[in-house]
């Protein structure tokens, strides 16, 4: 028995198709923060079990995820993002694993994605941890984190390119723009405490661009696939950037407040010793 976990905001856009590619399964969960837009509505209309989790401020659904797991009815879970057609030939490979008897407690499954209307070859596979075992998992609350799973996990062949999710969303550069800014603000929660030098703002950017041009074949993609390879470089370099900020930023705030303890600590003497001086005249 396996149960479908989606997690939305405002996702009206693909829902109807999302939820139509995972009809055949035994449930469907829709764990919604607050959707302003025809979200919930189209989920209940398909059926499905609808349980809210408050957006607060949060800008991505990595804190949902355990709530919305532990949310479903069956022992077997598949999450699936509110952008992502699950094929039917993927539907019928999970239930074959799970009669397995020595099946994994976990499984990646290959996504393919698109850019300026190609599917990306630097983005492939793109493994993703989206099926697992129920009981024991959860997700750490932070942007572009994997679940934790107990047990033994593996990994769909990336050649099985019909069992591999399909991601509807097709960003634009303008798209990608807004993910860098608003994702790497959370990295920088999932990152505190690490520190890079100089020499990272170089090396990093260059091999993120290198991997996705060169090692996983984004040059087959022509100019969509340099674009994107850069788009990537940027990513790191914001991150990083925004990382320094932050650090000078405390960097400065404890300064300021060692200086002003200093000063209290300065003004009361100046009173002791003026106290001091006008008891011995008096």
């Amino acid at each position: 028995m396996i149960s479908v976990v989606i997690n939305t905001y405002n996702a009206e856009r693909h829902l109807e198709r999302v939820l139509e590619s995972v009809r055949d399964f035994d449930e469907i969960v829709v764990c919604d923060m607050e959707s302003t837009d025809r979200t919930v509505e189209i989920a209940r209309s398909h059926g499905c079990k609808v349980v809210t989790f408050p957006k607060g401020s949060h800008v991505c659904a990595e804190p949902a995820r355990t709530f919305a797991i532990q949310s479903a009815s069956n022992p077997w879970v598949l999450v699936v993002d509110a952008d992502e057609l699950v094929t039917p030939a993927l539907r019928a490979y999970l239930y074959e694993q799970i009669r397995r008897d020595d099946a994994p407690n976990g499984i990646y499954i290959p996504r393919k994605n698109y850019f300026m209307g190609r599917m990306m070859h630097c983005h492939y596979p793109d493994y993703i941890l989206r099926f697992f075992v129920r009981e024991g998992t959860v997700w750490p609350p932070y942007v572009h984190t994997l679940p934790i799973v107990q047990g033994r996990t593996e990994k769909i062949p990336a050649s099985r390119t019909d069992l591999a999710f399909e991601h509807l969303a097709k960003d634009t550069v303008a798209d990608i723009l807004r993910k860098t800014n608003l994702y790497t603000e959370n990295e920088l929660e999932k990152k505190h405490g690490k520190r890079y030098g100089i020499m990272a703002f170089l090396w990093r950017p260059f091999f993120r661009w290198f991997k996705a041009y060169v090692i996983k074949g984004g040059f087959r993609d022509g100019l969509p696939g340099f674009i994107r390879a850069c788009l990537e470089a940027h990513y790191q370099f914001i991150m990083l950037s925004k990382m320094a900020e932050a650090r000078r930023e405390a960097f400065a705030s404890s300064a300021t407040k060692a200086l002003a303890g200093n000063g209290d600590e300065l003004r009361s003497r100046d009173i002791g010793q003026s106290g001091g001086t006008a008891g011995r005249n008096g």
